[in-house]
């Protein structure tokens, strides 16, 4: 931890020093618009002339382009009320969780946007959904169609190459607007690639020495159409969505004589349907209702087979076929009681289901499997309340409570029902004493939502890894505090330095079951320290004209009790850091922007009671360049490196401590080379 605030404290150091430097020692150079500040100094407006040298065709181009903000659609968890992302169009969230705020901005363009509002610690009649910060993105009203056509690929250098497009059509009419989009997604990963899989044994003797090699692709066909009009004094926003979608990898390990083979195919489809009304109800009070449904189906099957020299091993199958739906009801009423005092109250009600049946199978001899046949239910109740007070135009605070209830039942081959209750409270405190700094301090409590997956059997067999469902998961249940500083320097540029604890009950992890398998389960308290940095830095004053150069990484430090060794170790699937190192510029009399981005190290580990498996990735490069010949056509190209990615599997002969070690799979894997190409006209 000391490394980590010494790194922190000298990035926290050098910027205060950049602004420091004389305006007489700094070249010149032409400055971009300045945001406005507005209502208190909590909000900063973007007008499209600080975009301007970008040549910004959609209004994502434009959000992505805020100083000291990073998009985030949410983690789509089930229920609203958390699970949403940090961007409002005109004040209001997308009527279904999945029409994600940037899919909206990517179908707006950017001669709609009127302004945008860079909301931080929180203003009178904005939802911040639990985030700091939040952008707000104002549009025309003005009667308009507008057309967007893209068509993108991305080649592997010795992989699956992948294609894609989409169609955006959006109309306006005053206050009503219609649009539909057809799309063809593609789905892939950055780390696949070849190389050498040796195994060995606690002495170092090789057992096993082989040629690796994976890959996965994938994608997915859908169509969306989205509705809104004034209706009955207030306004209606309608949307639907149904699609298709695939994905298949493979994961093959050869050596003369031998061959292991694993494979994974998903088919799919899902849909939604979305509905939000909001209408004044008098001077300062109004209240919105919003209606969300959701379903899926999936089909899966993932084979393992070998044939190490003395004939084929007995093919391994895992099947897995299911649907599942999300029905939500939420409303609130909303009162802005002055212009430094917001009140809101509301409810939500909400119905999840997953029905699933998995089958695993060798030789054609079926296993049992705990809870391979399942269908999970929960009933959701929450209660809301929360206010908004700019106790002066320096300082505000936010603070809510949110009452949970639910009921979780599952039958089939386990039969099993629990209720849990949660008072979940927040409080956010933001002072901003001068115009460029500002200070936040935040103290919450969080429940997670559970993956209803746990509940039932899964497969990882390309590392021979079977996992049993478990009846008995509960949610987790963090209490959370943070302060952030934040300081703006030179027109857009930005530091920021927050650190978190977390105290953490019922942390999700694995667990050991009966029969040699294992699952997803709860393992006890445990703690989360994060030190988070961000810094961006405009060049124009140090002699690069049109620059920005970005660093940003959170530092991770979490602590569990191991449920199989009672050691402490880190909690699985947090990743102790991940640096990004940035550079970009714009050349506007080229009509190019350019950038290249550099992860030096990242990775994380998974604890399982039988094997621990880790993957470390270095150097990772991003180099990318977008060129705008007409203010309607936009032509990007992007090139992705890796220098090593490096895959570690520790499998243990025993559970019993200390474990002793049966072999170590070592994967020194070269990641394929990727270049991405995309063509985006709009009219």
């Amino acid at each position: 931890m000391r490394s980590t605030l010494l790194a922190a404290t000298s990035a926290f150091a050098f910027a205060l020093a950049l602004t420091a430097v004389s305006p007489a020692l700094a070249q010149e150079a032409e400055a971009a618009p300045a945001p406005q500040a507005g209502n208190g100094r909590q909000v900063l407006t973007f007008t499209p002339d600080f975009f301007a040298d970008q040549n910004p065709n959609t209004a994502l181009d434009m959000v992505n382009r805020v100083p000291g903000f990073s998009l985030d659609d949410g983690d789509g968890s089930r229920g609203f009320e958390g699970a949403v992302g940090n961007v409002l169009i005109n004040g209001s969230r997308p009527a279904s969780k999945n029409d994600l705020g940037s899919s909206v901005l990517s179908r707006t363009l950017a001669t709609q946007v009127v302004r945008i509002e860079l909301i931080r610690g929180g203003a009178p009649g904005i939802d911040m959904q639990g985030y700091p910060v939040v952008v707000n993105v104002i549009t025309s009203r003005e009667s308009s169609r507008e057309h967007i056509l893209s068509a993108n690929a991305t080649l592997f250098d010795g992989g699956q190459n992948v294609f894609g497009g989409s169609y955006q059509f959006t109309a306006r009419e005053g206050e009503r607007t219609w649009g539909v989009t057809l799309s063809d997604g593609i789905g892939m990963s950055d780390s696949n690639g070849i190389g050498p899989s040796v195994s060995r044994a606690p002495d170092g003797t090789v057992l096993r020495a082989e040629d690796f090699y994976n890959d996965g692709y994938g994608g997915g066909t859908s169509i969306r159409g989205n509705y809104a009009t004034p209706m009955l004094g207030g306004k209606i926003d309608l949307t639907a969505r149904y699609g298709v979608n695939d994905w298949h990898s493979i994961t093959l390990l050869t050596a003369p004589g031998s061959r292991r083979e694993s494979r994974y195919d998903n088919d799919g489809s899902s849909g939604e349907f979305g509905v939000v009304y909001t209408r004044p109800l008098g001077e300062g009070l109004s209240v919105e209702s919003r209606f969300i449904h959701e379903f899926s189906d999936f089909d899966s099957v993932s084979t393992y087979n070998a044939d190490t020299g003395s004939g084929p091993a007995p093919e391994q199958r895992f099947e897995s076929v299911g649907d599942a739906s999300e029905t939500i009801l939420r409303s609130l009423l909303r009162w802005e009681r002055s212009e430094t005092l917001t009140f809101e109250g509301g409810g939500e009600v909400a119905y999840n289901r997953l029905d699933t049946t998995q089958a695993f199978s060798v030789g054609g001899a079926p296993v049992p499997l705990p809870s391979a046949s399942v269908t999970v239910e929960e009933t959701r109740g929450e209660l809301f309340g929360k206010t908004t007070w700019r106790m002066t135009p320096d300082l505000s605070l936010e603070g809510g409570l949110r009452l949970e209830a639910s009921t979780i039942s599952q039958s089939g081959d386990a039969q099993h029902e629990e209720s849990f209750y949660f008072a979940k409270p927040r409080l956010q405190l933001t002072w901003t004493p001068m115009a460029d700094n500002q200070l936040r301090l935040r103290f919450e409590r969080e429940v997670g939502q559970l993956d209803f997956g746990d509940f039932a059997a899964s497969a990882e067999l390309s590392d021979q890894n079977v996992l049993g469902g478990n009846v008995d998961l509960e949610p987790e249940d963090r209490w959370i505090s943070e302060i952030t500083y934040e300081r703006r320097f030179w027109g857009d540029g930005v530091v920021s330095i927050g650190y978190r604890h977390d105290e953490i009950a019922n942390v999700i992890d694995r667990i050991p079951l009966d029969g040699g398998l294992s699952a997803v389960g709860n393992i006890g308290d445990a703690t989360l320290d994060q030190l988070s940095v961000n810094l961006t830095i405009p060049t124009d004053r140090l002699g690069v004209a049109g620059g920005q150069f970005s660093f940003r990484n959170d530092w991770n430090s979490t602590e569990v009790t191991d449920p199989t060794t009672g050691e402490t170790r880190p909690i699985s699937g947090v990743r102790a850091r991940q640096a990004v190192v940035s550079f970009e510029q714009d050349i506007p009399s080229w009509r190019l922007n350019w950038s290249v981005a550099w992860i030096p190290r990242l990775g994380q580990s998974t604890f399982d009671p039988d094997q621990t498996f880790a993957w470390r990735g270095e150097d990772y490069f991003e180099l990318a360049a977008e060129y705008k010949p007409t203010a309607t056509l936009s032509i990007r190209a992007q090139v992705n490196i890796w220098n090593d990615f490096l895959v570690e599997r520790t499998v243990y002969a025993d559970r019993a401590p200390p474990r002793p070690i049966d072999f170590v799979e070592t994967r020194d894997i070269d990641p394929r080379t990727f270049m991405s190409i995309r063509l985006r006209k709009t009219f």
